[in-house]
């Protein structure tokens, strides 16, 4: 097991550098300093072909321009915080509204956009990274300063995982997550509508016409959102429910966990062989298609388009700051702020059939 470093460029006149982690295996993880940005996942396929499995750019330039959030943390808050504004104990903080009237995963400068910190590591029994963080009190409107650490870590059971901590001198929020986009056929060969997905969830959040959380927690069962037994993404993308329609043919919805680091989430490919299990401790996954991504340009040689990757952001529930029947994200002062989520690779034998 090993980790290497390279420098890449610069951003705000300080040096981005590149950390590649590689097991035993030959599992070979690559990311950044700027934004803790997951760059490449590479996995052998069933026949032992050793490919990409992740979105993402071949430039600094790229990340530093992208909208898409491909593959890094977000911060402080995840998704959307209606009208831009929360309150603490009765004071109002303003936020930028960086989605039409609301805010949106940390801001026009949320951690994807900071160069953080980095202390490279390896053990014989894993590789890593560890990230770390001051955003100062006020930054992109919130209150308190936060010292954070995100730590990649990389093993022999094929497993990463990410583990964030924080804490801050003052009350606030916070709700951290990975953005990586997924996509199990290797190099981007195909679009992720036949990987087949399987997420231990009974209750599902519909979204309003901003695709906030109306505040219902509505149940999976009967509906295209109902993935307690293995079915393929395609079927959001084709179906006539009016959420699926909503999110742009497909789905871009908060999912409610009923257990934890049990294999919560389970996505296969079967032309590769490729499956991929995430478990973590967060109340919930955001499961977004890639419905939204651009036609325009090419990612990773390949022309853009939807559903080219699909995203897990285990996290919280949604703008809950404004929804007290949610489980909050507000961290007290001095209050240790600890989430881990992990993610398993693997193959799986052609003879299993897949169920749709």
């Amino acid at each position: 097991m090993k980790v290497a470093v390279e420098e890449v460029g610069q951003v705000n006149q300080k040096n981005v550098h590149s950390y590649t982690l590689l097991n035993d295996n030959g599992i070979e993880i690559r990311c950044l300093d700027y934004g803790c940005h997951i760059t490449k996942i590479f996995v052998p396929d069933r026949d032992g072909n050793k490919e990409n499995i992740v979105l993402g750019y071949e430039t600094l330039e790229d990340y530093v321009s992208d909208n898409s959030f491909f593959g890094c943390v977000v911060g402080r808050v995840a998704g959307r915080i209606k009208g831009g504004t929360f309150e603490i104990d009765g004071k109002t903080y303003p936020l930028a509204k960086n989605e039409n009237n609301n805010h949106i995963h940390g801001g026009v400068n949320g951690f994807n956009r900071v160069v953080w910190d980095a202390d490279p590591f390896d053990t014989e029994q894993e590789v890593g990274v560890r990230f770390s963080y001051l955003s100062p009190n006020g930054e992109e409107g919130y209150p308190g300063n936060i010292n954070i650490m995100v730590t990649y870590t990389l093993n022999n059971k094929n497993e990463l995982n990410i583990h964030y901590s924080a804490i801050s001198d003052e009350k606030t929020v916070l709700n951290m997550t990975n953005h990586s986009y997924f996509n199990l056929s290797g190099n981007v060969k195909r679009d992720i509508c036949d990987h087949t997905l399987t997420v231990k969830s009974d209750q599902y959040l519909p979204l309003n016409e901003e695709l906030l959380p109306t505040g219902e927690l509505a149940s999976v069962n009967g509906t295209p959102f109902d993935f307690t037994s293995e079915k393929f993404i395609r079927t959001g993308m084709e179906a006539d429910h009016p959420q699926n329609i909503l999110a742009g043919k497909g789905y871009d919805h908060p999912f409610v966990l009923h257990t934890h680091h049990n294999e919560e989430i389970i996505l296969k490919d079967q032309e590769s062989g490729r499956f991929l299990t995430i478990e973590t401790d967060e109340p919930a996954v955001v499961i977004y298609s890639g419905n939204q991504i651009s036609s325009e340009g090419k990612i990773l040689g390949v022309p853009s388009r939807k559903y080219l990757g699909i995203c897990f952001e285990t996290q919280g529930l949604p703008d809950a700051i404004h929804h007290p029947h949610f489980p909050q994200w507000i961290i007290e002062r001095n209050q240790e702020y600890h989430s881990s989520t992990t993610y398993r690779f693997g193959t799986f034998d052609k003879n299993i059939q897949k169920r749709g």
